[in-house]
């Protein structure tokens, strides 16, 4: 007799949520995460284990910190200099946040935008880091059944980000290699028009910029392209800006708080603004997120739901004094900005020794590396499979496309910026002496089929088709041929 509940339990006395896969973690994306972290690559003591290249991480200026926070200890209160204030900020804080911080969070988020923009402090929302800051957005904005577009590729986190919890959809608006995936008004168009016709009501429209994983920027037509269509629809436009401090060579960065702000027509009640210091600043242990809407009635909701995850008071009141020292953030964004461009040229040229090509990118901490040339063929499972030997064998862990949504197998996205330079270098060797092996087998096997080739044709075509010639293994005992004894 069967126990009731006994073959499927936590579908029995749990929520959808807690046994559903909505999370995501079923991605080869965090496929890649496990198998590093089971095996992570140390110099000394894991010198052969997988080398953490999935992670958009910075972690090249954060010597910068350390160095500003040994000189400016009373910014904590965790020290001598500091711990007078270590009442005030250690007691209650509503989800306001502190002045301070909000001041110097605008201030920050002006000077990393190039100062073309302006920011209110009291449009500021705090949240437990971007992926808080997304879901929140989601929440305030649409109900579950109902969707956004997001074009392709785009980070796998958002699955998690925007859907999980609210009940939200994510559909593609389809981007291609051919123009360097920029989105177009026909995908716009299409997309929304997809939607429609499936009954689906699409509330936003979710971009990256610059993009995760492709690191490009968005130029200011494309941004204008979609202002007008969300104004068009009636539907709101999300940018995520989380990587706009990491923008290291031309073009410039442009923000939609800037684009708005030329704009006189645009009804600013539908766009909205997620940024976090997780990557321009290289501090995502932090968690510190930022809602900005310029949407009151959005700002007001998300301060509400920020209850869920607010930024400690304490890192609110260190930061506060650090994003304030208008001198330090100036050298720190200009000098993050010079080592990320620095590392992507180490990377990228040693890439192009062994035939690798990347897309043309001016921004984040990654490459969208082109490994087209080296499936079997042009299909995801090719890719994946080709993933696994980089994963298991390479024992380097980068993201297959397809984990990114991207609807052309074959582009990986790798990230260069969370070691130091002798990983680096230890990767390249790694992809160099694969590229090698690949090439190697690819040359063997081209051999081997010009060596048949050129072994067919060499032989008569006569033994092949004349049928009374045949060798006395090739006869049958019941054939004709065979000669009856007398």
């Amino acid at each position: 007799m069967r126990i009731y509940g006994e073959e499927h339990p936590n579908q029995q006395i749990l929520s959808r949520i807690a046994t559903n896969d909505g999370h995501g973690e079923n991605s080869s994306y965090f496929d890649g995460w496990k198998a590093y972290e089971k095996d992570p690559f140390h110099l000394t003591d894991n010198p052969t284990g997988v080398i953490q290249m999935g992670l958009a991480e910075n972690q090249l200026s954060l010597d910068l910190i350390r160095d500003w926070m040994k000189k400016n200890p009373q910014a904590s209160i965790c020290t001598e200099e500091g711990v007078s204030e270590f009442k005030a900020i250690a007691n209650f804080q509503d989800y306001h946040g502190l002045p301070a911080f909000r001041k110097a969070i605008a201030q920050f988020m002006e000077k990393v935008k190039g100062g073309r923009a302006r920011f209110d402090p009291d449009r500021i929302v705090m949240s437990g880091g971007a992926t808080g800051a997304q879901e929140t957005i989601a929440f305030c904005l649409a109900d579950p059944g109902e969707a956004f577009l997001i074009p392709t590729p785009y980070y796998p986190g958002f699955d998690r980000d925007f859907r999980w919890r609210t009940g939200v959809q994510l559909l593609p608006i389809h981007c291609h290699s051919s123009n360097k995936f920029k989105i177009t008004q026909a995908a716009l168009e299409t997309a929304y028009r997809k939607a429609r016709n499936s009954h689906i009501r699409v509330k936003g429209i979710v971009v990256t910029k610059p993009s995760n994983p492709l690191g490009t920027t968005m130029d200011r037509d494309t941004l204008r392209t979609l202002v007008s269509f969300v104004n068009e629809k009636r539907m709101h436009l999300v940018c995520d800006e989380v990587f706009s401090g990491t923008v290291f060579d031309k073009p410039s960065y442009v923000s939609v708080a800037e684009v708005i702000q030329d704009d006189p027509y645009c009804d600013r009640d539908l766009i909205h603004i997620a940024y976090s210091l997780s990557k321009d600043l290289g501090v995502p242990g932090f968690r510190v997120g930022v809602i900005y809407s310029y949407n009151d009635a959005v700002v007001s909701c998300a301060r509400k739901m920020s209850s869920f995850g607010l930024v400690s008071s304490q890192t609110q009141h260190l930061l506060a004094s650090m994003l304030g020292d208008e001198e330090f953030t100036t050298s720190f964004l200009a000098t993050s900005r010079t080592r990320l461009c620095g590392r992507r040229r180490v990377f990228t040229d040693g890439l192009k020794r062994v035939g690798i090509h990347c897309l043309d990118g001016n921004a984040g901490l990654f490459c969208w590396m082109d490994l087209r040339p080296l499936l079997k063929e042009a299909t995801v499972e090719a890719e994946l499979r080709l993933w696994r030997v980089i994963i298991n064998d390479v024992k380097l862990n980068i993201s297959p496309g397809s984990s990114f949504h991207c609807s052309e197998p074959g582009w990986f996205r790798v990230c260069f910026a969370n070691m130091d330079d002798t990983a680096m270098k230890i990767a390249l060797r790694r992809i160099e002496s694969f590229v090698y092996r690949e090439n190697d087998a690819a040359v063997q096997a081209k051999n081997k089929r010009r060596w048949d080739e050129a072994l067919r044709l060499s032989l008569p075509r006569r033994r092949f088709e004349d049928p009374t010639i045949m060798t006395p293994h090739l006869m049958s005992p019941h054939s004709p041929l065979v000669q009856a004894a007398t």
